[in-house]
């Protein structure tokens, strides 16, 4: 009786297809995180993901296309998520939802690899005009528009007093910003010196406060 036949060793370029994208995508986060724009090269992302470069041009045009791919899987998705399966349905109070805003972002944003994006847009953004018009449109200016949309939903039920939504909307974004550029930053020379968890409920109760109505309606909402 012959001897089964010893399997074959997959060649190194036979990984599965469908899985190459999202391997070249992470490999590119990490290096734009960790180098920035101008530092990313597309034969490191190649060696990174373990691809050839040929097969990283098989799925992207350009290290621009790579990288709007990046922050579109990691930033625009969880946006859009957000307004559409949460924020057009929602059905409790404003606080609450903006709670839910909140530690959303810590969650999918914030504690991951890709809250090191914003501070390379601030770093570079200058330099590369387009990827900065790119992350207006698709990351900020959505992103505003769900902010502005919780303020004016809580103006409208009396849950909020009047305040302008663009103006409250972007002070309400401006801690998180903040808890991204010192992670991705001095973060790493001084690290425990800004607790996220303990900033963002700070952050929530002064917002409680300062955007209630009348008190009791601030502790009808944190209860």
């Amino acid at each position: 009786m012959n001897a089964p036949a010893e399997p074959k060793q997959q060649p190194r370029w036979t990984r599965r297809k469908d899985a190459r994208p999202e391997e070249i995508s992470a490999a590119a986060l990490d290096l734009f995180v960790e180098r920035g724009y101008a530092g990313t090269r597309l034969d490191d992302v190649a060696t990174r993901a373990g691809v050839s470069k040929g097969t990283v041009y098989l799925y992207f045009a350009s290290k621009e296309d790579l990288f709007k791919a990046v922050v579109r899987e990691g930033l625009v998705s969880p946006i859009t998520e957000f307004r559409n399966e949460v924020l057009e349905q929602y059905q409790g109070s404003t606080f609450e939802l903006l709670r839910l805003l909140v530690y959303g972002w810590w969650e999918r944003i914030g504690a991951t690899r890709i809250s090191g994006i914003p501070k390379l847009i601030v770093a570079e953004s200058r330099n590369f005009p387009e990827i900065a018009k790119f992350y207006l449109e698709e990351v900020v200016k959505p992103g505003q528009a769900v902010l502005e949309a919780i303020v004016a939903r809580g103006i409208a039920s009396g849950e909020f007093r009047r305040v302008d939504p663009h103006d409250t909307g972007t002070l309400l974004i401006a801690p998180l910003l903040l808890i991204a550029l010192w992670r991705n930053s001095l973060g790493h020379y001084q690290p425990g010196a800004i607790d996220a968890k303990r900033i963002l409920d700070a952050h929530l109760e002064m917002v409680r406060h300062a955007l209630a109505a009348t008190p009791a309606r601030a502790r009808k909402a944190s209860s």
